[in-house]
């Protein structure tokens, strides 16, 4: 079979606007991920839970999200990124619509797993997006830009969604927030489009077929490089930005309400200008990408040792460096996807960036639950936490670290092997700061280059 016709230029206008308005979508599934990061205080009176309930709601709208990604990798290979896009949107806005309602708790954790459900169904869509519009040494630093503004929405979710809730109350504030998604139903519908090629490489598998290419991605270790590299770098941030950071800061640390949102913001912005670096080094240093993984990941725990070690709250100096280097494990989770897609032809990409992501997710449903279920035997369940509860129930994240870090020096060294045993010279390549995929034309970045395939 040949090369695909191809209709529109890779890496041009037309990339960049389906790229700005997917994204759009994606931030809004970070505001949405996001929002009980500072609503969780007002959500334990309105539902009437402690410690365990209030992380159940993140704990389960993670273990949709993270429990669907292998299906939506399938499905993303089969009907394209749009139309997981506008699903995604729409289980958003009506799981979002009913939480903004619902004053029962089991109602409220139904609501928040279909958000999780529609959530799960974004960020892997454009970044196949990503992987099919534009040329392979532009992939690096966009797809750092997606994850790091995508972190656009957990700023909304800090301080002016804290001020909704306050003005606004409950009720309003939610509403308001799912009424966003119609109007990015309407964008998605006008401007995405799946593949700047005839054909949009999307493939119709049987489901013998559908289980031998599940195998073999799964049994490729350059997939589960990716998927630990995720895992170890990313659920700090996320476990400090959705649920646990904001009551740690304000109950352990004694900040302020304002002062401990605008660090959350702080976080946002530092992972701007990180990823653009971190997308820099990766895309000159392919080779080094998961020691620079690990590097990161080490100074986090440093930086949380020095929190947890110091006797008493911690000075606002020491917090803010380690709000800033937590946030780094944001861009650094990003690299698990770059180093996945070094073993992967672009017709299986939703399925490869499927499995990389349950890594992240399923370190943060863990952490999260832990953490809170500490939380909850050291203060006896009265939903009054000390310091030394917290820098308790923290330090359960060292034990993802370890775990995390060995299995990504493990898997390094296994993917070097695969790459020398069935790729003769593409370590070379990426010695010398080449970029290198499966998919050869397009790593030449021939425009006309086919999109690949299992």
């Amino acid at each position: 079979m040949g090369a695909p016709e191809q209709l529109h230029d890779i890496g041009r206008r037309r990339a960049w606007a389906i790229w700005v308005t997917a994204l759009s979508v994606y931030v809004l599934a970070v505001f949405h991920r996001s929002s009980l990061g500072v609503a969780g205080l007002v959500a334990t009176d309105r539902f009437g839970v402690g410690a365990t309930e209030l992380a159940t709601f993140t704990v389960l709208q993670l273990v949709v999200y993270a429990g669907m990604q292998v299906p939506v990798g399938v499905l993303l290979d089969r009907f394209g990124s749009r139309a997981l896009l506008l699903s995604g949107l729409l289980l958003m806005t009506g799981g979002q619509l009913a939480f903004a309602f619902t004053t029962s708790y089991p109602a409220a954790l139904l609501a928040r797993g279909v958000i999780g459900a529609g959530d799960a169904m974004v960020f892997v869509s454009v970044i196949r997006l990503v992987a099919l519009w534009f040329l392979v040494r532009q992939v690096p630093v966009v797809t750092q830009l997606t994850g790091q503004v995508g972190q656009l929405g957990a700023v909304v979710a800090a301080a002016p969604l804290a001020w909704a809730l306050q003005a606004l109350g409950w009720t309003a504030a939610f509403g308001l927030a799912s009424s966003i998604g119609v109007v990015l139903l309407v964008a998605v519908l006008v401007l995405v489009r799946d593949s700047p090629y005839a054909r949009s490489g999307t493939e119709r598998l049987k489901l013998a077929a559908l289980g031998r290419s599940l195998r073999a991605v799964w049994g490729n270790p350059g997939t589960r490089l990716g998927l630990w590299s995720h895992f170890v770098s990313q659920f700090s941030m996320t476990v400090f930005t959705l649920l646990w950071g904001y009551p740690f800061l304000v109950e352990g640390q004694g900040l302020s309400p304002g002062l401990a949102g605008g660090l959350l913001t702080a976080m946002t912005g530092w992972v701007l200008v990180v990823g653009l670096v971190l997308g820099h080094l990766v895309s000159r240093h392919p080779f080094y990408r998961s020691w620079l993984v690990v590097g990161i990941v080490t100074a986090i725990a440093a930086s949380w040792a020095v929190v947890l070690l110091w006797p008493g709250p911690a000075p606002l100096p020491v917090l803010v460096v380690m709000v800033l280097v937590t946030a780094t494990g944001g861009p650094a989770s990003m690299v698990g996807f770059d180093l996945a897609r070094s073993f992967t032809a672009v017709s299986a990409v939703g399925r490869t960036n499927g499995v990389v992501n349950v890594g992240g997710f399923t370190a943060s449903l863990l952490t999260a639950w832990l953490v809170g279920l500490v939380l909850d035997l050291r203060s006896g369940g009265t939903a009054t936490y000390s310091l030394a509860d917290f820098k308790v129930a923290l330090s359960v994240q060292y034990l993802f670290w370890g775990l995390g870090v060995v299995q990504v020096l493990r898997y390094r060294r296994r993917a070097i092997a695969h790459l020398d045993r069935w790729h003769p010279g593409a370590t070379a390549v990426m010695r010398s700061g080449q970029p290198w995929t499966p998919d050869a034309a397009r790593d030449r970045d021939e425009p006309h280059g086919s999109p690949g395939a299992v």
